[in-house]
């Protein structure tokens, strides 16, 4: 990888919104490989019959962040992912999956609210670093989960091709 800046930048139009429509889930042995060229992922393998799990998410709920960690002194560099959720209703059948993430090293596909694609968890997957579950105090407040996804990966986040999104759900 050359280490040269090699292009510059163009304003686009400004029809861009934040936040997050959707997010794929799938556990990192069960993911065997990406297929990738200029910065987009145009291939995922799946292993030992794995599969991602769509979870539909509220409007202005979740998030998926990249914060760029560089050391000039040690010379390292890396960027440090953090995935939001919030699944709202306390619920016996999302409890579980809830406590079933602490237990999982995860990849996630994160479908933003641009219709773009983004796969986090890469190369060391991501791991729950925590979260809340609560009832709320007032009739409007939340009832349900917070959950918190990390990871630390030597690349930023690399966009999904769309044509690989339908192959997702399928083992």
């Amino acid at each position: 990888m050359s280490c040269a800046l090699s292009s510059g930048y163009t304003l686009d139009c400004r029809d861009g919104m934040g936040g997050v429509k959707n997010i794929y889930l799938a556990n990192y042995e069960n993911v065997s490989g990406t297929t990738s060229s200029n910065g987009t992922i145009s291939a995922i393998a799946k292993a030992n019959n794995g599969r991602f799990y769509k979870f539909n998410l509220t409007r202005a709920t979740a998030s998926a962040v990249e914060e760029f960690t560089d050391d000039l002194a040690a010379g390292t560099s890396f960027n440090a992912q953090t995935v939001t959720m919030i699944f709202n209703k306390l619920l016996a059948a999302t409890r579980n999956i809830v406590a079933t993430m602490a237990q999982a090293t995860l990849v996630a596909v994160i479908e933003d609210r641009n219709g773009k694609y983004w796969y986090y968890g890469k190369e060391s997957g991501l791991t729950r670093s925590g979260g809340s579950a609560g009832t709320g105090t007032a009739s409007a407040d939340r009832n349900g989960y917070e959950v918190i996804l990390v990871g630390e990966e030597r690349e930023m986040a690399m966009e999904v091709s769309s044509s690989v999104i339908t192959t997702l759900e399928t083992p």
